[in-house]
């Protein structure tokens, strides 16, 4: 009874999309545990880019079922989107193949309206929210006043629960926040129409998992943005609102910790960030430009451009740890192709001495100096590679040192953004 956990080891946009598609060749269930549409995944089969927000990475080989899990904040109209695009695609043909927990939390207008405005009041010292509505709605359903999809399929439950809220919630949004108030007839009628089409998929996804896996079936759970972002590990306050790391694939789908049987990080062969926060080995010169458009690094969901640095194996090490990772999944490697030296941070320097683990304080991670060692880089294209021994000698080297520094062996690398452009080490089910 397998249940392996894919989660991010950097501050996110690690290429999850592309190793969960991958994986699930050897799954039966995906699973999408934490987050909303402020994540966005990449895949690319045959030539062809898909950009997910909420569905599952798996969603592309026939006959795999997608969960969306209890953890996930749910914007309806997004997830209706994506769900129409696909089925124009030939894909989620059943409507078995898609399942939507009736304890996520839905997204509202006034959770968007919110992240907005108070990004805008924020000025110079924003978060770097993508507005998309994440965080308001987090808080509404620890403040005991979201909407789940239990809640949102019965109409009376509804209305009354958007009544009472609204009325909270245009109080602030005027009288704080110097917005406009919202109309309760105007959200009511347009979700009673996304509640009559995505009624179908809700249903109790901890019972069909727990089922799922008492059967032997082979679930693969799906983390969103990386463990640095996580809401009480990550560099907060510039994180997301949701645990990130694997202990949220339990809380985020109610499946047991027993019943994780590995835990595989993705890390990227370099650093990247999107939107504010310490970033102690980012690049601001013309060597972080071109990792940025050698490795196409803007944001799928946004299309900001990312904060681009070497790899930073203190964060990589401090994920292994939170998450417990017994493999590490290496992307983008190809990207580094063509520079003459390649730098992995190994340690930091303040104030005189060796700092070993990722610091909690914002002011000590922005006074850090990286420590460093030099490798010496390749030229030769990668995209072809499918073993190591295919690889360049420096290339091999490279990745034999980040095994070192991180202590934790390789799964899987990537030498391209194609699913045929790997180079897979081990069954991660096995």
């Amino acid at each position: 009874m397998p249940a392996v956990v894919v989660v991010g080891a950097q501050w996110g946009d690690e290429g999850k999309g592309k190793v969960v598609d991958l994986f699930t060749q050897h799954a039966d269930i995906v699973v999408r545990y934490q987050g909303g549409n402020n994540a966005g995944h990449t895949l690319v089969v045959d030539g062809h880019k898909t950009v997910l927000h909420l569905i599952p990475s798996g969603v592309l080989h026939p006959g795999k079922v997608c969960v969306i899990g209890n953890g996930v904040v749910v914007d309806p109209a997004v997830l209706l989107s994506e769900i129409d695009e696909l089925r124009q695609r030939g894909f989620l043909r059943e409507d078995s193949l898609l399942k939507i927990s009736d304890r996520a939390n839905v997204i509202m207008p006034y959770h968007r309206a919110i992240d907005v405005a108070r990004e805008r009041l924020r000025g110079e010292g924003r978060i770097g929210t993508t507005g998309r509505g994440i965080g308001p709605t987090y808080e509404d359903k620890m403040a005991r006043i979201g909407i789940r999809f239990a809640d949102f399929l019965d109409d009376t439950t509804f209305s009354d629960a958007l009544q009472r809220t609204l009325k909270e919630k245009n109080a602030y949004l005027r009288s704080m926040l110097k917005e406009k108030a919202l109309d309760f007839d105007a959200i009511h009628s347009e979700y009673r129409g996304y509640r009559a089409r995505l009624a179908p998929y809700v249903t109790d996804t901890t019972t069909y998992l727990h089922n799922a896996l008492r059967q032997s079936q082979r679930v693969l759970l799906e983390g969103a943005q990386g463990t640095m972002l996580d809401v009480d590990h990550g560099t907060y306050p510039f994180v997301t609102s949701s645990n990130t790391a694997a202990g949220g694939a339990c809380t985020g789908t109610g499946i047991a910790p027993r019943d994780l049987s590995a835990v595989i990080g993705i890390v990227k062969a370099y650093t990247t960030r999107v939107g504010s926060g310490p970033f102690p080995t980012e690049l601001t010169d013309a060597v972080g430009e071109k990792l940025r458009q050698d490795g196409d690094e803007f944001g799928a969901t946004t299309g900001r451009p990312r904060r681009c640095g070497w790899f930073d194996a203190v964060v990589v090490r401090n994920a292994v740890r939170l998450n417990g990772m017994s493999g590490l999944a290496l992307t983008k490697l190809d990207v580094l192709t063509g520079f003459e030296t390649i730098r992995i941070c190994t340690a930091y320097e303040f104030a005189g001495r060796r700092v070993q683990d990722f610091p909690a304080s914002n002011s000590v991670l922005n006074g850090l100096t990286p420590v460093y060692e030099d490798w010496p880089g390749w030229h030769e294209p990668l995209q072809g590679a499918r073993s190591l021994a295919d690889l360049p000698a420096n290339a091999r080297a490279y990745v034999r040192r980040l095994e070192e520094v991180t202590e934790t062996p390789m799964i899987m690398v990537s030498v391209g953004a194609g699913r045929n452009q790997t180079i897979l080490l081990r069954n991660p089910f096995e």
